[in-house]
């Protein structure tokens, strides 16, 4: 059964929807594929953060689901939406050739691995930003805004207590302080290609995760952060959930020839033994403190104690 957001929609959307390596279930039963978690399921800042800490459920996305591509290669996977050849590249250039003006936003998490895998989530938009919004904001801005603003919120809705520990419950992260991220543009998209390698931190709880992905369900939301009373509430772009995703059902994607693309690093054994011990110690918490909040960009509960609302 192909998943729905219960209204009815383009065809090319449902097209590349269906058309990646895994498959696009329902929510509430998506064994090695992926859907869209309610929004309400993240909190987010709400009107009054600044004020009282307090936060809201995320309500309705601002963009579509568009699709989930669950990939390896060769060498890192990056500028993927440059590539004319690949499936949602395409769609996007035949619905420009009929007029239309999707604007595709792709979010590439590229995992340390030596098979290079990457999950990319891809949203649409079919009207253009509102002028002055978060959005325009992001896609007018320079890559200094963009590293301050782009915030990841991870969900760990299934999984064993050692991921739990590494993660906790929910982690939040401003990717581009804590990970090496390069914004990929074009007239009708832009990628986000986010180096998970690049933080030793992360690197090693991908690691850990990776080993237990086939029993995971995780979700994974994209905000811009509001950093202004003006800019509140915050409003989520989009989100994914995936589940018991099988390492052995991932595409492999064919990189363009002329691209020399660097390949993605791996952990030192010695530092990933080092790191286990530490998960495996009961008395070591891996969550920094709340202070730490957009200092050093780790993964991190935001406001702490401060979510009832």
């Amino acid at each position: 059964m192909a998943c729905s957001d219960g209204e009815a929609e383009h065809q090319w959307i449902q097209s590349v929807k269906s058309g990646g390596a895994v498959p696009c279930l329902p929510p509430e039963n998506c064994p090695n594929g992926w859907a869209t978690p309610p929004g309400d399921t993240f909190m987010v800042r709400g009107p009054e953060y600044f004020a009282t800490k307090a936060k809201i459920p995320g309500g309705e996305y601002l963009l579509k689901p568009l699709g989930v591509d669950w990939i390896k290669g060769p060498v890192k996977i990056c500028e993927v939406l440059k590539n004319r050849n690949h499936r949602v590249r395409k769609a996007i250039d035949e619905e420009v050739s009929h007029g239309n003006k999707p604007f595709v936003w792709a979010f590439n998490l590229q995992l340390p691995s030596k098979e290079n895998y990457s999950a990319i989530f891809y949203f649409v938009s079919l009207e253009p930003a509102p002028e002055g919004s978060l959005m325009d904001q992001f896609l007018k801005g320079d890559d200094a805004l963009r590293k301050s603003r782009l915030k990841l919120i991870a969900n760990i809705v299934k999984g064993p207590w050692i991921v739990r520990k590494a993660v906790g419950e929910q982690a939040i992260c401003i990717l581009g302080r804590a990970l090496s991220c390069k914004y990929v543009e074009g007239s009708n998209f832009i990628e986000v290609d986010v180096d998970i390698g690049s933080s030793i931190v992360a690197n090693a709880i991908v690691h850990l995760a990776f080993g237990y992905v086939a029993t995971l369900t995780i979700d994974l939301a994209f905000v811009i952060e509001s950093q202004a009373e003006s800019e509140l509430p915050e409003r989520l772009l989009g989100a994914v959930r995936f589940s018991e995703l099988s390492p052995g059902s991932a595409g492999v994607y064919e990189v363009p020839s002329e691209e020399q693309q660097e390949i993605a690093p791996i952990l030192p054994s010695r530092l990933w033994r080092s790191f286990s011990q530490l998960l495996q110690n009961p008395g070591n918490s891996m969550q920094p403190s709340p202070s730490s909040e957009n200092t050093n960009g780790n993964f991190h509960k935001e406001d702490a104690g401060n979510n009832d609302n």
